[in-house]
């Protein structure tokens, strides 16, 4: 069964989240804490949504799917971005990834999402083979980009003065 998270799913998200890492090999950089969870997740202005995958027969959590929506200048639309997907490692094989992104690929269609866009490991080759089996593109092409810690904060404090902020979210 696929279903929305609620907010009583906060400790195990945070789990699967650090399950996650430490597949990943970043078990330090996992630091989101409960509190910021049920923010981000349930707050007023939430930045994210996710799903929870269980199992039909005993209701054990087997996964779970973190989204948010994105904008395309290009499309002139909005997308999806898939933060986070895991189904734990004794699920896997089993279709809860599947349906997983199954679901999220039908929220992008109700929504009018023209893409539903990821980033993989390029070192994780059963996630590779899994999602292109799907029909996913991978964008060679593209490389991902990110500003963190000092050079985060060296960019800021070259930052002009200004009115007001350029968003608050």
């Amino acid at each position: 069964m696929i279903r929305p998270a609620t907010v009583n799913d906060i400790p195990e998200i945070r789990t699967m989240i650090r399950e996650l890492a430490a597949y990943e090999r970043a078990e330090e950089q996992a630091r989101a804490t409960e509190g910021q969870l049920r923010e981000a997740l349930f707050g007023e202005h939430p930045a994210g949504f996710a799903l929870i995958a269980e199992d039909d027969g005993t209701g054990e959590v087997m996964g779970y799917a973190l989204w948010f929506p994105r904008f395309s200048t290009w499309t002139g639309t909005r997308g999806m971005h898939l933060e986070d997907l895991y189904v734990r490692a004794h699920a896997r094989g089993a279709g809860y990834g599947k349906a997983l992104l199954a679901t999220l690929a039908a929220t992008c269609r109700r929504n009018g999402y023209d893409r539903f866009e990821w980033w993989v490991l390029s070192w994780n080759t059963p996630a590779v083979d899994f999602y292109t089996s799907l029909g996913a593109e991978l964008l060679d092409e593209w490389k991902v980009c990110r500003l963190s810690g000092e050079p985060l904060g060296e960019l800021a404090a070259q930052a002009p003065e200004v009115g007001a902020p350029a968003c608050d979210g």
